[in-house]
């Protein structure tokens, strides 16, 4: 028989999702501050699965259509993100095509995957190692971290590039596409619950377990 650390879920305790305070699930709401009281995030999966496939959804256009009109010299360009990461790394901009390329095309797609897969073991669709869904979890906590960087550097590069006389730069339809995967992706990784990992571990491990068998004497 496997010893279990105690959760609050066993003692009928549930966490405010609003400000934190551990109070009885019985109570219904949070005695602070008169929110609705859940031992887990209601229809978590369901949620995050939909946001997720949102996001999918947008990721294509967002890939696909043009981010920006780029005006220089009266030449217009209006390059896809695939096409303004070569641009400027064309013209030897390595930071930036990089930047582009990592925040805009690499950590979205690894986003999308990694949350599909937590809500695959959430359910119990896969069963991985304690240590895996660890480190599963760690690495979306660490890109969430880092959503709005492209977003910031876009806004940034815009700026700068309006403040010269020889290029300017307007946003296009490709760029709201991919505002609207940033922020489904955001949404998606708040309204995951990573408690139902651990349920669903226990769950696992309960039902592998063998019961005693005593021997007749």
């Amino acid at each position: 028989m496997s010893d279990h650390l105690p959760k609050a879920i066993d003692e009928g305790l549930a966490g405010c999702h609003s400000c934190g305070k551990v109070s009885p699930a019985a109570l219904g709401r949070c005695p602070r501050c008169g929110s609705s009281l859940h031992t887990r995030k209601p229809a978590s999966v369901q949620r995050t699965v939909a946001y997720l496939l949102g996001a999918t959804a947008l990721y294509i256009p967002a890939n696909l259509l043009p981010v920006m009109t780029m005006t220089e010299w009266g030449d217009v360009m209006e390059p896809t993100i695939l096409e303004g990461m070569v641009e400027f790394w064309r013209r030897e901009a390595y930071p930036i095509a990089l930047v582009i390329f990592v925040a805009s095309i690499m950590i979205p797609l690894i986003k999308i995957v990694a949350l599909g897969w937590l809500c695959a073991a959430a359910t119990g669709r896969v069963k991985p190692s304690p240590r895996v869904l660890g480190r599963i979890y760690w690495l979306t906590e660490l890109l969430g971290r880092w959503s709005m960087v492209d977003i910031f550097v876009v806004s940034i590069l815009v700026a700068l590039v309006q403040f010269g006389t020889v290029m300017t730069v307007s946003p296009r339809s490709g760029a709201l596409a991919f505002a609207g995967v940033v922020v489904l992706t955001m949404f998606a990784a708040t309204s995951f619950d990573p408690r139902l990992l651990w349920d669903q571990l226990d769950l696992g491990e309960n039902s592998d377990t063998i019961p005693p068998q005593t021997e007749s004497e």
